[in-house]
């Protein structure tokens, strides 16, 4: 019986985690906790297909992508920060 131990291992309010998959990944470990103590054999052939090509592929990509626009909004948020307080209030 395999496990989704790496994606378990990853909290979800990790400061520096940046990819908005954590959440879905974290519900798929528990899909397949709850379907491997009902039939080992079933929640096998999830973590198979999960770890199909065309899966690994498209999650990576959405890893990826997301992780730009995670830091494109940080780096909004530091320059909204930083006009507030050199602009608005004179710092």
């Amino acid at each position: 019986s395999s496990s989704f131990s790496e994606v378990q291992s990853k909290s979800i309010f990790e400061k520096d985690r940046r990819d908005w998959l954590v959440i879905p990944d974290a519900i798929a470990a528990y899909i397949y906790e709850a379907v491997n103590k009902i039939s080992p054999k079933a929640a096998q052939f999830l973590a198979d297909a999960a770890q199909a090509q065309p899966v690994v592929v498209t999650r990576t990509f959405l890893i990826r992508e997301t992780t730009k626009l995670s830091i494109l909004a940080e780096q909004l948020v530091e320059k909204i920060k930083n006009l507030w307080y050199t602009k608005v209030r004179g710092y």
